[in-house]
């Protein structure tokens, strides 16, 4: 039996506007994410991972703006979709966002219930009580591994792992089919670091999330978080495959410098193995190089690279976007 996708993708734009120009942060960006199924996006820090996010939970920051193309979840048109249906059916309900820094986002002078109140009051037009809201969170904290004695502190008094936990589980209070985390596991330590991500697979096995889109900069945590995976370069998806064929036969010039850049240890490796970083920097967004936008750091550049944008091309049930392969 063939079922849609929780969440669809097609030639997403959302660029960000100001004085300083027009920035195509998501240029362009197709991908789904299929039921049950957990889908890394990974790529360097800059390269639009984060602002593509912004994009799929429909609450844009200030000076983004959404551009073009289309957003579905469980059939939902995220652009489509009357706001106050997509603020208490959509969001939470059927998609949660833990965003980059989300330790920042419990509020400093109210306590953890207080916080969940507000959270509640905002995401449904029912107004249940205090102690009906207390009780559900205190259950659903307990079944994440969480003291119910958390609600009632600030979140000055928790420590960074346990704020990282503690905005996770109230993201899934309404137990959404798709979460999508943001660097969950930066400014961590490797010990917390290792909680939030049992964490996050816990969340899926006891099926209270069945799909995830799990964005991050380190790449090693790929193949232990994600069976599918996304690279992203300047504003575009570069290469798809599963997380396997991503690490270890990467087949866009960018994915494979990205891999080689990366320290993993392998107790199996007898040799010593050199890294080796991706030359140059990012391109400036505000006016991207023509053609691939990898071409100015690419060490197998081709005259066609520079004028002309590569198709996505498959490849034994791969994608990649690059002149190489065609």
């Amino acid at each position: 039996m063939v079922t849609r996708p929780l969440l669809t993708i097609r030639d997403l734009k959302g660029y960000y506007r100001g004085w300083f120009g027009i920035v195509r942060a998501v240029d362009g960006v197709s991908l789904s994410v299929d039921n049950g199924k957990i889908v890394g996006l990974a790529g360097e820090s800059g390269c639009g991972k984060s602002t593509l996010a912004q994009l799929i939970s429909g609450t844009l920051p200030p000076l983004l703006h959404y551009e073009s193309g289309k957003v579905t979840v469980d059939g939902f048109d995220v652009y489509g979709t009357d706001p106050e249906v997509l603020r208490t059916e959509v969001k939470c309900k059927r998609m949660s966002f833990v965003p980059q820094a989300s330790m920042d986002s419990l509020n400093p002078v109210k306590r953890i219930s207080d916080f969940i109140m507000d959270v509640v009051s905002e995401r449904t037009r029912k107004h249940p009580s205090k102690n009906e809201v207390l009780k559900m969170a205190g259950e659903h904290f307990v079944k994440l591994g969480l003291d119910k004695r958390v609600l009632n502190l600030y979140s000055h008094e928790l420590s960074g792992g346990m704020k990282q936990r503690a905005v996770i589980a109230i993201s899934t209070l309404w137990n959404p089919k798709l979460l999508v985390v943001d660097e969950p596991t930066s400014a961590l330590d490797v010990t917390s670091q290792k909680r939030i991500i049992k964490l996050l697979l816990d969340l899926r096995q006891d099926e209270i999330i069945r799909s995830m889109l799990f964005i991050t900069h380190d790449t090693p945590l790929l193949r232990q978080v994600c069976e599918e995976c996304a690279v992203m370069y300047a504003g575009k998806i570069v290469e798809t495959g599963t997380a396997d064929e991503i690490i270890t036969d990467p087949l866009h010039p960018y994915t494979r410098g990205l891999i080689s850049s990366t320290i993993a240890y392998n107790p199996q490796w007898r040799e010593k193995r050199q890294l080796k970083s991706v030359p140059g920097t990012p391109p400036d967004l505000r006016n991207p190089p023509p053609g691939c936008r990898f071409h100015p750091r690419c060490e197998e550049c081709m005259e066609i690279c520079k004028t002309k944008e590569p198709p996505i091309i498959t490849k034994t049930k791969r994608q990649v976007s690059c002149w190489l392969y065609h």
